[in-house]
């Protein structure tokens, strides 16, 4: 999924408050930070068209460095405000990539909503009870203006064994040569 430019990105009024770059002490108002950090994650990400956010990397954007007021989180800052997004309280907005809190998912569309997506685009197109690629899906023609054109590949097997789950998709083949029949 491609990126746009972070200047095209309209951050709001609290990303220029010094105060939201630093750790609330009071625990309500910590609350309300993590919920105004996860909304602008959330946000920025979907503008970026950005499913996997790697924090190392992520630090030095502006999502997370705010060069006019020079302030920027830590990684250990970063990190707590992903593990309260993939928190009950914080949504589940955020997953952690397995391996470590070094990567994560951002779910600025969840698993559901692109496995919605893509049965929609079966159903409209007449796809149903024909075998497609996970690189059609992903890649190709008859896909391109979908909004899921170009999804990551895990995204797309997480959505796919949701299809799965609920009997609308068969998933078959090694990796790199999966096939998918939908019903």
């Amino acid at each position: 999924m491609g990126a746009s430019p972070a200047a095209d990105f309209s951050f709001p009024p609290i990303y220029h408050f010094p105060p939201f770059w630093t750790p609330q002490p009071t625990l309500s108002t910590r609350r309300a930070q993590l919920q105004k950090w996860s909304s602008l994650i959330l946000s920025y990400c979907q503008h970026q068209r950005l499913l996997r956010l790697a924090l190392t990397d992520a630090l030095q954007t502006p999502l997370f460095h705010n060069k006019e007021l020079k302030k920027r989180l830590t990684l250990a800052e970063a990190r707590e405000i992903i593990d309260w997004m993939c928190s009950e309280e914080g949504g589940k907005q955020a997953e952690w990539v397995a391996g470590g809190k070094e990567v994560c998912w951002i779910w600025w569309r969840g698993v559901e909503e692109w496995a919605e997506m893509v049965a929609g685009w079966v159903e409209e197109t007449g796809q149903k009870g024909t075998v497609l690629t996970l690189y059609e899906i992903m890649e190709g023609e008859g896909t391109m203006g979908q909004e899921f054109h170009g999804l990551d590949p895990d995204v797309l097997q997480k959505a796919l064994g949701a299809l799965v789950k609920r009997g609308k998709a068969q998933v078959f083949g090694s990796e790199g040569g999966e096939g998918v029949k939908f019903f």
